[in-house]
């Protein structure tokens, strides 16, 4: 077993952090446990649930919020929670990730449907991914500097009020990204 961040898959994108690429991954779907109780099935939330890559330190882990109403509903209950085994936090922000209308990976021809809802912390990371992508189109300069728009994209995001673990540090803003610098 490997130690928190440290498999082969957190060692290649650690590699390629270093090496200037910004790496946008999903923090994972494991945050609500099921368990029995002598009155029924309980729902709870799970902390601790963040695993690779999503709490490699070297990426940008992204949670999922409600897509309609973040600020009300807060964070996805399916949404994984840290803290990380060895304590930090993490996701590093959260993105719409409840019904997202996506492509159908299974779209076998005519007789079904070519789009359909979707929810899952990996429909949340392309909203950070474009985000960025948008970030680093107007500002150039800071192409292959990966710790340093971490840094202002953590630094710019908007609270939704809820646990920082859960939430991390908020929601995305990309104006006050390009404002800042």
């Amino acid at each position: 077993m490997y130690g928190c961040g440290f498999s082969p898959i957190c060692a290649e994108l650690r590699r390629l952090w270093r090496d200037g690429v910004l790496a946008v991954v999903a923090c994972g779907n494991e945050g609500l446990l099921q368990v029995s109780t002598p009155d029924g099935v309980a729902d709870l939330n799970s902390p601790m649930s963040v695993g690779d890559p999503a709490n490699l330190e070297e990426c940008i882990a992204v949670g999922s919020v409600n897509a309609d109403k973040p600020h009300l509903y807060g964070v996805s209950s399916f949404s994984s929670r840290g803290p990380t085994a060895d304590g930090r936090p993490k996701p590093d922000v959260v993105a719409p990730g409840e019904r997202i209308l996506s492509c159908n990976a299974r779209w076998q021809g005519k007789d079904q449907q070519a789009y359909l809802y979707e929810s899952g912390t990996s429909m949340a990371a392309p909203h950070v991914s474009g985000l960025l992508a948008a970030f680093l189109s107007v500002r150039r300069e800071f192409i292959g500097r990966p710790d340093e728009v971490k840094k202002i994209l953590l630094n710019t995001c908007v609270d939704i009020g809820r646990d920082r673990y859960h939430q991390g540090k908020g929601i995305p803003n990309l104006m006050q990204m390009l404002l800042t610098v």
